[in-house]
């Protein structure tokens, strides 16, 4: 039967679903159905009702954007299909025809996690019902959980005076572009001979694109050649701890620095590092002041009603021309580097002329605890030095177990991103244009956590994973520096 077919037949939800009678099926949609009418007759008992809202709150603090937004939106894992090759592009699939919000899919800890309300949910599980998996609700309160996500009254400091002196401050909480903005003006005034913004550029909304180049050889002859390790964060705006981690990673070198830690200070004679923590700043602006969970910028395209290009689509490599609509999270947009940051990015890169050359680059997502590295457009090439990088990346994933006992996954990009199933969703990515035209060793590293939060992560966590980071980001330069490389 046809997919088409399939949506009319189950446009009702419930047991009038003709697939009602397959045990697996049931129990599913029972199981799902059921979690959330026990959570929608409690929830209001739990604590009084907002003023303005359907939903209860933990605590008085007004919420920053509105909520009702995600009201009755749930998100559902579906797991464990081991043996059914084919389940995960079938379950995007159906879940992209139904409109849901696909929020990772991981292969290696076998997982897709989807946005969607009761009645999408009852859809696509009745659609998926000749395969066997698993099925649960891994966030059922979805507005609590983004509120918890936004910095309580308690611990926000509109001064920003302690920014530049108090890790401790700064990072309990999530910030908002102008206050990582001041802190950044704050470390640059603390670390002036080793700390310097570099202006890459304004997105479509007008922000500035700022970058931190930590480097001890301004003194240096040009023609001598320090290789340059790029990190970068936030390319998708709601992937908060990817931006909190780069700014982690970076006071973390500085701190030590200052101390006279032998290993940081080793690194700093040998290597410059330069942080992009905020790729993508009018996204990330959105999701602080309307949207959450936005991912993509904010640039107009051809349909005036769906803003927003994916930047990790936009890159020239393999660029591929999005047959998905401006309104899907995905789109790449019409042409390569139309997307504004990528732009700014490579113009950057090409026309700013630092004697120091980029050999290495990490770029942080969220979330599954995974090591990528290239390719991420095609599973059927291979990249150059692969045994070499494979080790490496493991080497990336102990430094964090030995750390914090957390494990990340290592694999290939296309992998993760199912390039092997669908050629386009791994096209025109930054890694791989890093990887093919700026630095010899390239990684993504996917910070936590493995699903129970997802883009979600509280706030608790955003100084172990940056400890965790940190620590492979060390490995990572004390490889570097036993590399002769090519």
């Amino acid at each position: 039967m046809r997919f088409s077919n399939l949506l009319t037949l189950f446009s009702l939800s419930g047991p009038q679903s003709p697939l009602s009678n397959n045990g697996n099926t049931y129990n599913h949609i029972s199981s799902f159905i059921q979690e959330i009418e026990t959570f929608e007759s409690t929830k209001f008992t739990a604590s009084p009702a907002n003023n303005d809202s359907l939903y209860w709150l933990k605590t008085p603090t007004e919420p920053p954007i509105s909520l009702s937004q995600y009201e009755f939106q749930y998100v559902l894992r579906l797991s464990d299909w081991n043996d059914q090759p084919d389940f995960l592009l079938t379950a995007m699939e159906y879940a992209k025809a139904l409109n849901t919000s696909i929020w990772a899919t991981s292969l290696s800890n076998n997982f897709i996690d989807i946005q969607l309300s009761k009645d999408q949910g009852v859809q696509l599980l009745s659609l998926l019902s000749e395969y066997s998996f698993k099925s649960k609700i891994s966030i059922i309160d979805l507005p609590q959980t983004i509120f918890e996500t936004y910095p309580q009254s308690s611990l926000v400091d509109d001064s920003h005076s302690d920014f530049g002196t108090n890790t401790e401050l700064f990072f309990k909480t999530y910030r908002d572009l102008d206050s990582i903005y001041s802190w950044y003006e704050l470390l640059v005034a603390t670390y002036p001979e080793i700390l310097k913004l570099e202006y890459i550029g304004n997105t479509f909304e007008g922000r500035p694109m700022i970058a931190l180049r930590l480097s001890t050889h301004s003194n240096l002859d040009p023609s001598d050649s320090i290789k340059t390790v790029v990190i970068t964060g936030g390319i998708h705006s709601r992937e908060w701890i990817s931006v909190s981690t780069s700014c982690y990673i970076l006071y973390s070198l500085l701190k030590d620095y200052d101390n006279g830690s032998p290993l940081v200070r080793e690194y700093l004679n040998n290597l410059d590092f330069l942080f992009l923590p905020l790729m993508n700043p009018d996204g990330y602006a959105f999701t602080w002041k309307s949207e959450r969970l936005w991912r993509k910028n904010k640039q107009q395209t051809y349909n005036p009603r769906c803003r927003g290009i994916d930047i990790d689509h936009s890159f020239d490599f393999h660029f591929t021309s999005d047959l998905e609509s401006p309104c899907s999270d995905d789109y790449s947009g019409n042409a390569p580097f139309e997307a504004l940051e990528s732009l700014n990015w490579d113009r950057y890169l090409n026309e700013t002329k630092h004697s120091h050359p980029i050999y290495a680059y990490i770029d942080l997502h969220s979330y599954a605890q995974e090591v990528l590295y290239p390719y991420a457009y095609s599973c059927d090439i291979l990249p150059r030095d692969e045994e070499n990088l494979l080790e490496l990346a493991y080497g990336l994933s102990q430094a964090i177990r030995l750390k914090s006992g957390k494990y990340y996954n290592v694999l290939k990009a296309c992998q993760d991103k199912g390039a092997d199933f669908l050629p386009n969703m791994g096209a025109g990515s930054a890694l791989d244009y890093m990887y093919h035209n700026k630095a010899y060793w390239a990684f993504i590293l996917k910070l936590r956590d493995s699903g129970t939060h997802g883009f979600l992560l509280p706030p608790k966590y955003i100084v172990p994973t940056g400890e965790e980071i940190y620590s492979s980001i060390k490995y990572f330069a004390s490889f570097l520096l036993k590399d002769d490389g090519n």
